[in-house]
């Protein structure tokens, strides 16, 4: 097969090394902006399908079909997001005479939408949560919502990646979020239908992997947990899912056959069911009718590979497998890795990769390598780490060394709030909720004066003399003589942080940090990667210990404008000259790697101007509100 692969970054690097491996060919396709992405080159031929919009590119049945036909395509592959779950590719697809790597477009119609699917379930026997679905009307929802009782979950019913989803606690909060719900669900899958349903309050998010060919034959591959979600967006996953009972574990398996097999279901996919952690009873969330994220873990503890069954299945073969066949050896962790600032609420970051090591004895599924640019334009997902051991514990421990040694330079990433995260003592007992961040205080990366002071000193070798006598070893080797340290510690180094603030350190400051910390300066020394306790950090060292304040440091806005935090599209405006806003009020949404954020105002203020508008794209900083005079 000559397959083409409807999508980008690490799914479809993924999909080419399977393809490949196989003695297939592929074809990449690509928008303008990733033109040097490594999916691109890695590919037998590649494409261009388009501009940055993703409904000119990624989103553009008639480029990927366009593509096809010209690169001489035999089949395609949806990867995960973008069409992977439109029925109406898979049958654009299948129209077009090519093989489509995927379930059929009629089971994919059927559990795309969450509340065809939730019926689905029902008349397969699958328990569901408590919810109303009958009506879009936002008088029945509200009073549908009042007889469920408060809380309450609002979720897109064409919905999937956490996109469209809003908890509301009271009743005079619901029209908004069921606002805010209904446009995510529109931008994102072009249906702003809904489901209100009784929000669980200590819920598990636990999924099981199943495989079904065009015979009829369906199985499993066992559970995940993915509990840990920051916006509804998983960020940590395991295999297979801890502190289970039996039953519930033989629950979970029966009934996702048992709704696969209703359906007909033919390809990879998995079900996704809440399990209520103070009950243990579990509850069906929705299907997946494609490859899933966090589908390493499972192949790692079972040694099958997914691509693999999915090619095998969508060439007419049957899956060769049996149910007492299946094996699962030890446990598996994957962290997601995102270009995001965990101490600023997971804000998505720009920018570019300038330095990347990779620990040994890893998987590392990724997008990226050295010199990759981040833009807005996509997901902030980046890379995923992925590791296995004999048991929870030492995969737990692995995945604590790996994280410890990835050093990604030149971009804010959540690298240090996983490395935090996975010796928290819910994570290492394998008791979380999906409450878990929302509860949970996360710590801020560590003081830029320490790591400055700790990547400018940075002594390798400890065995004698002063500290700022001995020789450097290790990463500093190839500096030779060179000095970025005062011949005594009571003598100030500066040293310019990636905010542009110049900040003093000194020898004794090295001791005094609590970190563990390892350094790598590039050949003229004036850049350090720096990594304190998996926070990566980049520092600028002057030629001579001097401020230096960039010309642009100075914040765009005050009090008197609102600006965006960064680059992005604006979704929606809600405001116009003139308007009197209290806080609270939304004033704008705009869009950022494919996630909605709404920017409110934060006191009483009457608008003065609104200074873009529905489409246009803004910078990070950029005015996009002012409001008038007192």
């Amino acid at each position: 097969m000559r397959i083409l692969i409807a999508n980008r970054g690490e799914i479809a690097r993924r999909v080419i090394r399977t393809a490949h491996g196989l003695g297939h060919e592929t074809v990449a396709v690509f928008a303008d902006p990733d033109i040097a992405s490594p999916h691109v080159a890695e590919a037998t031929v590649a494409v261009r399908i388009g501009p940055a919009a993703l409904a000119e590119s990624y989103l553009s049945v008639d480029a990927l079909l366009a593509a096809a036909t010209e690169t001489g395509a035999t089949a395609v592959h949806p990867g995960y997001g973008f069409l992977s779950e439109n029925a109406g590719f898979a049958r654009a697809v299948l129209d077009a005479g090519l093989i489509w790597i995927g379930p059929s477009p009629e089971v994919i119609e059927q559990m795309g939408s969450k509340i065809d699917a939730r019926r689905l379930a029902v008349d397969a026997g699958v328990p569901v949560i408590p919810g109303f679905d009958t009506s879009q009307d936002p008088a029945d929802l509200a009073a549908a919502a009042a007889r469920i009782g408060f809380p309450v979950l609002i979720k897109a019913a064409a919905g999937g990646g956490g996109k469209g989803i809003r908890i509301v606690h009271t009743a005079d909060g619901f029209a908004a979020a069921l606002a805010e719900a209904t446009a995510e669900g529109r931008n994102s899958f072009g249906d702003d239908a809904v489901i209100v349903e009784r929000y669980i309050q200590r819920p598990r998010h636990v999924e099981v992997q199943v495989v079904g060919d065009r015979h009829g034959h369906v199985i499993h591959l066992g559970t995940r947990e993915c509990s840990v979600q920051r916006r509804y967006q998983k960020v940590l996953e395991e295999a297979p899912a801890p502190n289970l009972p039996d039953d519930s574990r033989r629950r979970l398996h029966d009934a996702a056959v048992a709704l696969a097999d209703a359906v007909g279901y033919d390809s990879t996919g998995t079900v996704e069911f809440v399990v209520d952690d103070e009950t243990g009873e579990p509850y069906f969330l929705e299907m997946n009718t494609r490859l899933q994220v966090e589908h390493p873990v499972t192949e790692l503890v079972t040694g099958l590979d997914l691509v693999e069954l999915q090619l095998r299945v969508a060439a007419g073969a049957p899956l060769g497998l049996e149910q007492d066949e299946i094996r699962w050896r030890g446990h598996a962790f994957e962290a997601r890795i995102n270009a995001e600032n965990p101490a600023e609420g997971f804000r998505p970051e720009l920018g570019t990769v300038e330095f990347l090591r990779v620990p040994k004895g890893v998987r590392w599924d990724a997008a990226v390598e050295r010199g990759s640019e981040i833009t807005p334009f996509y997901d902030s997902m980046i890379a995923k780490l992925i590791v296995h051991g004999t048991d929870r514990e030492q995969a737990r421990r692995r995945l604590a060394d790996a994280l410890g040694g990835l050093v990604l330079g030149g971009l804010v990433t959540n690298v240090g709030f996983h490395r935090w995260l996975i010796d928290t003592d819910p994570v290492i007992a394998g008791r979380v909720t999906t409450r878990f961040l929302d509860e949970t205080e996360i710590p801020a990366a560590p003081a830029l004066e320490h790591a400055a002071a700790a990547a400018t000193l940075r002594r390798a070798d400890r065995r004698s003399g002063p500290p700022w006598e001995r020789a450097a070893t290790g990463p500093w080797q190839h500096l030779g003589a060179r000095r970025f340290t005062p011949h005594r510690p009571s003598v100030a180094t500066t040293v310019i942080g990636p905010d542009g603030v110049a900040v003093e350190v000194s020898a004794a400051e090295v001791d005094a940090a609590p970190c563990r910390h390892d350094a790598i300066v590039d050949r003229v020394g004036r850049r350090v990667a720096f990594a304190v306790d998996g926070h990566t950090q980049w520092f600028r060292i002057p030629p001579r210990s001097e401020a230096w304040i960039p010309d642009d440091a100075a914040a765009v806005g005050s009090g008197s404008a609102v600006t965006s935090p960064f680059p992005a599209s604006v979704a929606e405006v809600h405001v116009a000259p003139g308007d009197a806003v209290v806080a609270g009020d939304p004033l704008l949404v705009v869009e950022a790697m494919k996630m909605l954020h709404t920017l409110a105002a934060d006191g009483a203020a009457v608008i003065d101007e609104v200074r873009v508008a529905p489409g246009d794209q803004v910078t990070g900083g950029q005015v996009l509100v002012t409001f008038a005079d007192e």
